[in-house]
């Protein structure tokens, strides 16, 4: 028997403090090297892209793999769909039998910000309290989410080119959290005199200059998923502590992608993995001075752990629907 949830009753188990659980059992599987993880697939469109991810991990308590078929259509929104739209399979290693059905859309929002929350735990400076958000959709509002979690963040300052998205972000984060919340028109405005950064925008060539950056700063770099999307100016990246998700996808698709191909970034200018951080296998942020800069491809070993624990959660409160598709 498989459990089908949908959006609604993954919401319904669904909150941040699991997603954090989840996704640093996660990152610490990784780091541990009990996961089998092949690099995420595409299927590029003429409107956008879908990407298979598949994999396996060992958890504390569990053996899992599985499957998840994600969208990005940057286009969507004008015709009131979402961005990115995603479909999660969970299955038994040891039988093949699938035993969850489950909507990834939320389940990719909230593993998403909660690996930025987790990169910022390791990552940012302990007293960090200004958190500058390039980018006001729906992965900005999970990187506040999650950080607000790890981080005694009191001001949060927030650019979109679009005011129409940056001004409401600004308005609900402000009465969700009870702290100072303010929408800007440039970038720059963002990131001068930030603890943390957070960049969410499908960007192909850099928002961020390596002169706004102060000492210091941790960057979680999120926006770029695809070969060619950069958000970062190559500088940041030689200036920085760079740790990645997964080097192969990082490399293919994420942040540095674009400065190895010009030869501006090396791979052994990558500090390491975070799953490597989050095992103890080496230290995180070392000093007080020094930037960082997490680059986040998503993985799919964070949508199995969370997949999980929101397939458990709602075993325990009666939630979803069970249906046998062998007959």
């Amino acid at each position: 028997m498989s459990l089908i949830l949908t959006g609604s009753e993954v919401m319904q188990g669904l909150d941040m403090d699991l997603a954090l659980v989840a996704v640093e059992d996660a990152f610490r599987a990784y780091g541990e090297g009990r996961v089998n993880m092949p690099p995420k697939a595409y299927l590029t469109l003429a409107q956008g892209d879908f990407r298979a991810m598949y994999g396996e991990i060992f958890l504390p308590h569990d053996h899992i793999c599985g499957l998840k078929w994600v969208n990005v259509h940057p286009g969507n929104p004008a015709n009131g769909l979402l961005t990115v739209m995603a479909k999660i399979i969970l299955n038994d290693p040891d039988t093949g039998l699938e035993f969850a059905d489950l909507d990834g859309t939320h389940i990719t929002d909230y593993r998403t910000g909660a690996a930025g929350g987790l990169a910022a735990r390791y990552l940012a400076r302990p007293d960090a309290a200004r958190l500058g958000m390039v980018g006001a959709g729906a992965q900005a509002r999970t990187q506040a989410a999650a950080i607000l979690k790890v981080r005694p963040i009191q001001e949060i300052v927030v650019y979109d080119r679009h005011l129409t998205c940056s001004r409401p972000f600004a308005e609900r984060a402000a009465a969700t959290y009870g702290i100072a919340v303010r929408a800007v028109e440039t970038p720059e405005e963002a990131v001068v005199g930030m603890d943390i950064v957070v960049t969410t925008t499908p960007s192909r060539t850099p928002l961020v200059r390596r002169e706004w950056v102060s000492p210091g700063t941790h960057i979680n770099a999120i926006g770029a998923d695809a070969a060619g999307k950069q958000e970062l100016a190559p500088a940041i990246l030689t200036a920085a502590r760079v740790v990645v998700d997964d080097w192969a996808q990082a490399s293919h698709s994420g942040e540095i992608n674009v400065s190895l191909a010009n030869g501006d970034f090396s791979q052994e200018q990558v500090y390491g993995s975070l799953g490597e951080i989050v095992a103890g296998k080496k230290p995180g942020r070392e000093t007080s001075e020094e930037i960082t800069v997490f680059d986040s491809t998503g993985l799919i070993i964070q949508d199995l752990a969370l997949g999980l624990a929101v397939f458990r959660r709602a075993q325990e409160r009666g939630l979803g629907e069970e249906k046998d598709f062998l007959k």
